[in-house]
């Protein structure tokens, strides 16, 4: 499925992050042991799904990682940006030998996922909208295939639940599953967030994160709709904007810093959360709020609080900001600590290589080294705590990690083959109206 991505969202996500060359530097500070791996004498087929933005950065991430891998397989719900996805990869790592896409290897439909997985592929790039991705992964690991996976990893608990058992399988497979939140791959995050865990800055009392930004993909308007499509493709199309398609902008977007809190959190789920939200500007169509207030409890009444706002002309802010006994730690501008008092005691002033090349780099030397990485339990808990917060801001309802991990509410529609087929899709919810179920 396509997934267009803008610049201005791109940068958004970056804006801590330079994008110097990494190279062998990510494989150092993660796998020291790697350097001794067996040579890649085996040449690793990567195929890709959803040839939108992320997916074509994606592929050229992977294709520079290792010296002996080739793109072998591209598959898209639409054929428009498979061609387009192609050039732009090949514009991108100017080596001719790492392509060989042949044209009976370019897939198009809703089962485009299925042609690529049974292509003979080794690895598979899952960038689909994440409404399909429980159902891509599951047929990826089921064929014996490593991953990478974008975030979020569902958009429902039923989906949830079912990513849970495909990080069983890849785990009893022996398959790399590489999750595509980012930020656990930048070495500034790295080293702050090791702050935290450390001890630096004493027990953890409560953690603050933002992600206020202007709407990613708007919903155009209705007479823009040509004449004739379904309303599956059109939703497909405009995914972003529906809750079963993209899981709103806290699940999708602002799901980055939910997975900071959780970091922090030391990936320990949530006891319970209560939230505040809607929709401040006409959706035309859609179906998701454009601004969400969470406020997560853990043990010992420690908090977490998320907020995120998708609307132009508004303030904005990527920030994060942790509160602990002994002093507080921060990324905002830079990766830094205080003491109590508010004097900077710590500041990052390592490396700071692309974190989306880092990905790419480790999940590849992971594999040549036979000891394939596998981020499937922590991407669940960080996609799960994102649902949580919207099942409470939609409904107004005081929400529990069980409720969530336990809920029948699928949004999702699973294994979709027909454009034209009936595809019911709730309104806008209303909290205090709309059920948790």
């Amino acid at each position: 499925m396509t997934t267009e991505s803008s610049s201005s969202r791109r940068e958004f996500l970056k804006s801590s992050a330079a994008t110097s060359a990494a190279g062998v530097a990510a494989v150092e500070i993660a796998f020291p042991s790697l350097l001794s791996a067996a040579s890649n004498s085996d040449k690793l087929r990567i195929g890709f799904i959803g040839c939108g933005g992320r997916g074509t950065g994606a592929a050229a991430q992977a294709l520079r990682a290792d010296s002996n891998v080739e793109l072998w397989a591209m598959g898209d719900a639409f054929a428009g940006p498979i061609e387009n996805s192609l050039n732009s990869v090949k514009a991108a790592v100017k080596d001719d030998k790492k392509f060989n896409v042949a044209p009976e290897r370019k897939f198009v439909g809703l089962d485009a996922y299925e042609k690529v997985i049974k292509s003979g592929v080794d690895l598979v790039i899952l960038t689909s909208p994440p409404g399909f991705r429980p159902g891509h992964l599951r047929a990826a690991v089921e064929a014996g295939k490593h991953v990478f996976t974008e975030k979020p990893m569902a958009t429902d608990a039923p989906g949830v639940r079912s990513v849970i058992e495909s990080v069983k399988i890849a785990k009893q497979k022996n398959l790399a599953l590489v999750a595509g939140f980012c930020w656990r791959y930048d070495y500034a995050k790295r080293a702050v967030f090791g702050k935290m865990l450390d001890g630096s800055i004493g027990d953890l009392r409560a953690v603050y994160g933002t992600y206020l930004t202007g709407p990613v993909k708007p919903m155009p308007k209705a007479d823009t709709r040509p004449a004739g499509m379904s309303d599956l493709e059109w939703m497909t199309r405009n995914w972003y904007n529906f809750t079963w398609l993209s899981g709103d902008g806290l699940v999708e977007q602002a799901i980055h810093t939910v997975d900071w809190m959780m970091w922090a959190m030391k990936d320990k789920p949530p006891l319970k959360c209560t939230a505040t939200g809607g929709r401040q500007i006409p959706a035309n169509g859609g179906n998701i709020f454009d601004h969400i207030a969470v406020s997560y409890e853990w043990e010992k009444g420690v908090r977490g609080f998320i907020q995120q706002r998708q609307i132009t002309g508004c303030f904005g802010e990527n920030a994060f900001y942790a509160l602990g006994t002994k002093g507080n730690a921060y990324i905002s501008r830079g990766a830094y600590t205080t003491d109590l008092n508010g004097g900077r005691n710590w500041k990052y002033e390592g490396p700071t290589p692309d974190m989306y090349q880092v990905e790419h780099d480790e999940l590849f030397a992971s594999i040549r080294a036979g000891k394939p990485l596998n981020d499937g339990d922590r991407m669940v808990t960080s996609t799960l705590a994102g649902i949580m917060g919207r099942m409470a801001g939609y409904t107004g309802q005081e929400v529990t990690w069980e409720m969530a991990l336990n809920s029948k509410e699928e949004i999702a529609p699973q294994n979709l083959r027909d454009w034209n087929g009936t595809l019911v899709v709730p309104p806008l919810a209303q909290p205090g109206r709309t059920k948790l179920i």
